[in-house]
């Protein structure tokens, strides 16, 4: 009977223990939001990876938060690079009770999403979107870990006349939140360098036929054509450049800087031909963690880096430690030590938020192309 009752007394006690532990564990949600269809789909992915890499390591490692061991949850949504499916991912999100947001990859989704993040007291750290728009509508949720096309478009629009002696400059742009506003961005830049524009044409982001407005620019014998858009359509367009005879150095932002670019040009692109910047960048000593980024990208996915990935990563462990700073993983809490972010080093450099939710001197990273890979000119802030 004794023997009876110590067992089930140790049946119990082990029992509460287990329940103990049980309840000492919380479950985390984060969302991540990139086009994981459609013509950029290889973009999405890449930065669904770089949330991925960053959770399991996280999950590994293990993080205590507010006295509980914290696990994370990725749930990842796909808005195919369209607005009104950015919104719904949004929604979906807030619904499911994320306490933070990584994306979304493009200007034009993220800044829709922006105001449903916004009004449910969610923080969002886009690793790519850089339409100034994104962080100026006085939203205390909205942030950024790259620098924005006033920086990049400007930059390269400097560049085009300062470094490529561009004296003729044509302009391209998709008409997407991101491709519209960086052109814009070029444009000025190109003209407060004292260059001239000989035409401004544009065209969608699932276009493939650039026929007319290449035939249209042709007769203006530009020596640089910009591109605002992504690498899907500014592979076809260097294509039927070729074709049609023009000769230009072409150039685009970020959308465009990617490993896929030489394969969706399809062999039509010449050495140092395209000249193009993405937001961030890194040089001497941080170079190597980027780099150990990469090594490690690879080993887990058996692809290389495309181009947002590292940023992405970033972004879910900046979040994080703003959460284990705050010793909270509720929103309102953790939200003002997340703005307040200061010297956080992480592989893409140092981040720093300004009041708007800007990276604090953001880099730009300008690149070439030569014998179909990509080959780096310089860092610029």
């Amino acid at each position: 009977m004794v023997f009876k009752f110590h067992a089930i007394a140790g049946a119990l006690f082990i029992g509460f223990v287990a329940q103990h532990v049980h309840a000492q564990e919380a479950v985390v949600r984060l969302g991540h939001v990139a086009p994981t269809s459609g013509g950029i789909a290889h973009l999405g992915k890449d930065n669904e990876n770089g949330a991925r890499l960053a959770v399991e390591e996280l999950n590994a490692k293990g993080i205590t938060i507010g006295g509980k061991k914290i696990k994370f949850e990725l749930l990842a949504e796909d808005d195919a690079a369209d607005p009104k499916q950015g919104t719904a991912a949004a929604q979906k999100l807030v619904d499911s009770k994320v306490v933070g947001v990584i994306g979304h990859l493009n200007s034009g989704t993220s800044i829709p999403a922006s105001k449903i993040y916004s009004d449910a007291g969610i923080p969002q750290i886009s690793p790519s979107a850089t339409n100034p728009r994104f962080t100026r509508q006085g939203y205390k949720t909205t942030f950024r870990v790259v620098a924005d096309d006033v920086h990049l478009g400007g930059t390269l629009g400097k560049y085009a006349v300062k470094q490529l002696k561009g004296k003729s400059i044509a302009v391209v742009d998709d008409r997407t939140a991101y491709g519209q506003g960086v052109a814009d961005e070029f444009e000025k830049g190109v003209k407060s360098a004292g260059g001239t524009v000989v035409g401004r044409e544009f065209t969608n982001d699932k276009a493939t036929d650039f026929t007319a407005i290449l035939t249209s620019l042709k007769a203006k014998k530009p020596d640089v054509v910009f591109f605002g858009g992504m690498d899907a359509v500014a592979g076809p367009m260097l294509r039927q450049m070729k074709q049609l005879g023009i000769n230009a150095k072409f150039m685009g932002g970020d959308g465009i800087c990617t490993g896929e670019l030489p394969k969706l040009a399809a062999g039509s692109m010449g050495d140092s031909q395209v000249v193009c910047a993405e937001a961030g960048g890194v040089e001497g000593e941080a170079k190597k963690s980027m780099e150990d980024f990469g090594k490690k990208f690879k080993a887990k996915f058996n692809t290389d880096v495309q181009l947002y990935a590292p940023y992405v990563y970033d972004a879910v462990n900046v979040m994080v430690a703003a959460m284990q700073k705050a010793n909270s993983t509720e929103p309102a809490k953790f939200l003002p030590v997340l703005a307040a972010t200061e010297g956080y080093k992480g592989v893409t450099g140092t981040i720093a938020f300004d009041q708007k939710g800007d990276i604090k001197n953001g880099a730009l990273t300008l690149y070439t192309y030569k014998a179909g890979k990509r080959d780096q000119l310089a860092v610029v802030r």
